[in-house]
């Protein structure tokens, strides 16, 4: 099968803040599938803060996009063609092949989804990385219990979001900071028990010492900066703090928009256990993860819940978007 796709190229590096100029549109001719190769139609693909640092020559843990080529990103398409007898026309499949509507590659670099009665959008946010990376740093790094007290940073974000209900359905109490009315109001519909907007608290520290009452157990980093002082500020004796993302301290060669703690001797006096991690190094815990997380889902104690945009064109906008934390949940780009 022949046919065309257009895909998302890395027009050339930001200088600054990214911005549309960056990126262009381009069509391009698909032959057949080789042999032992599929060719797949994206249905869905995800955009994710990681992105950032990879538009820049200085990526961090993992490799800069290459100029003049598209962008990658995880995506679920449905296989249309095939040269491999183990992949008939019509299999779901995850890859690492987004920002393009269509593409031939081999199986090797293909997952098999086995859905279930889950929309296949799910596992690229609650049952994907997004979900294993909540998980991952509650239940395994900080080791949460029933009736402790748990800080969320940027809780209405894709990997926030997953973790206060995974906390919620441990039993714990659970303190989520947003910014602006509409991501408050949800946070507090899905029963997280007190919300702090950070863009209206004059003083963060204060507004999770009130919140906390006694203080909190666990912290859940996904922003750094002022969060993160906070966090230090009314985190209890052994405190155990989880260093997701730190989404204020910028990224590539974005400056800083809030200073680092300057109370992190608080680390050393309140014997606070920090740990950053990379979902990457627990893709082994995928299958226990998704049993779990599948379970939360179809009884209703995980809501998905996602910021949707509708064709590949929209994909860059997205992506600004979400820098500017425009999204509530995970981002999609919806492609069919």
């Amino acid at each position: 099968m022949t046919g065309v796709s257009r895909q998302v190229v890395l027009h050339e590096r930001p200088t600054g803040a990214p911005a549309l100029s960056n990126f262009r549109l381009e069509t391009v001719e698909l032959p057949p599938p080789a042999e032992n190769q599929v060719q797949v139609r994206n249905l869905w693909m995800s955009v994710d803060p990681y992105m950032r640092r990879r538009l820049y020559d200085d990526p961090g843990y993992t490799t800069s996009f290459v100029i003049g080529q598209p962008l990658e990103g995880a995506a679920v398409g449905r296989v249309t063609a095939t040269n491999d007898p183990g992949y008939p026309i019509g299999t779901l499949v995850l890859s690492g092949l987004g920002w393009r509507e269509a593409f031939n590659a081999p199986v090797s670099a293909l997952n098999r989804l086995k859905i279930g009665d889950l929309p296949p959008e799910v596992f690229l946010a609650e049952a994907g990385t997004t979900g294993l990376a909540a998980y991952i740093g509650l239940v395994r790094i900080a080791g949460i219990k029933t009736k402790e007290t748990i800080f969320i940073s940027a809780a209405a974000g894709a990997v926030g979001l997953v973790a206060c209900q995974i906390a919620l359905a441990q039993g714990c109490t659970v303190i989520g900071s947003a910014g602006g009315l509409e991501k408050c109001e949800y946070l507090t519909s899905i029963g997280v028990h007190r919300v702090i907007d950070y863009h209206a608290a004059r003083s963060l520290s204060a507004a999770l010492r009130e919140a906390a009452g006694s203080g909190i157990d666990v912290y859940f980093d996904n922003v750094g900066g002022e969060h993160l002082q906070a966090a230090l500020d009314v985190a209890n004796t052994f405190a155990r703090f989880v260093l997701c993302g730190m989404i204020s301290q910028g990224s590539g060669r974005i400056a800083a928009s809030s200073p680092p703690p300057t109370n992190l001797l608080l680390a050393i006096t309140k014997r606070i256990r920090l740990q950053g991690f990379i979902v990457g190094d627990y893709l082994s815990e995928t299958d226990t993860f998704a049993a779990e997380m599948s379970s939360w889902i179809k009884s209703g104690r995980v809501k998905p819940k996602a910021t949707t945009k509708i064709g590949l064109e929209s994909a860059p906008a997205a992506l600004l978007d979400l820098f500017r934390g425009a999204n509530l949940g995970k981002m999609l780009v919806r492609l069919t």
